[in-house]
């Protein structure tokens, strides 16, 4: 039996639509795209500690999939990050994605929550959700995630997508590490309680 997480960037209101570059996500009419580039390293650097160096998997959405595939696929073999994510094993939920390039995928296709349910009770490391707003809308609807692991921003974007969407069920978190960022970009991680 193993755990999910979800990492997820998030500004002060919630949004968490297109964090790092302006033309990441511009559904809805997004148009604040990069708003944590200020805060972006010194937050790298506690990710890559706190939630990247022991071993995971990767469950992703079609477009964070896309995203991370053309940024890590081919990269400088010296990056750590790219080094990290290239050996995850990663499972990608898409009906439109027939091949998947990215080496260490596999599609998941179908009712989601049940597979993830599936991947839950295998053996294997640790499930990690990054970024996937509308896979995580699934997995909180159904009662999947076991922690949130989330940086905030000190960035107000007024709309786009938010973590906790309209309509989201109600659920108590206990706060298990906090921890700032001089720029005043904060980790902190939750478990329900």
């Amino acid at each position: 039996m193993r755990k999910l997480a979800i990492l997820t960037f998030q500004t002060l209101d919630g949004v968490m639509q297109a964090p790092s570059v302006p033309e990441e996500d511009c559904s809805g009419g997004f148009k604040h795209g990069g708003w944590a580039n200020d805060c972006w390293e010194e937050v790298m650097e506690q990710v890559s500690r706190e939630a990247m160096a022991e071993p995971y998997d990767l469950l992703l959405g079609r477009s964070t999939y896309e995203i991370f595939a053309s940024s890590f696929a081919n990269a400088d073999l010296g990056n750590p990050v790219a080094k990290k994510l290239n050996s995850a094993k990663k499972f990608v939920v898409t009906s439109s994605l027939q091949k998947l390039e990215w080496q260490n995928s596999e599609r998941i296709i179908g009712d989601v929550a049940s597979k993830v349910s599936l991947l839950k009770k295998q053996d294997g490391p640790l499930l990690q959700v990054h970024g996937s707003w509308q896979l995580i809308q699934t997995l909180l609807s159904h009662n999947l995630i076991d922690e949130f692991r989330l940086w905030t921003f000190p960035v107000v974007v007024g709309s786009g997508k938010r973590l906790f969407a309209d309509g989201a069920t109600p659920l108590s978190l206990k706060l298990t590490k906090f921890e700032s960022c001089p720029s005043g970009a904060f980790m902190s991680f939750y478990v329900p309680h």
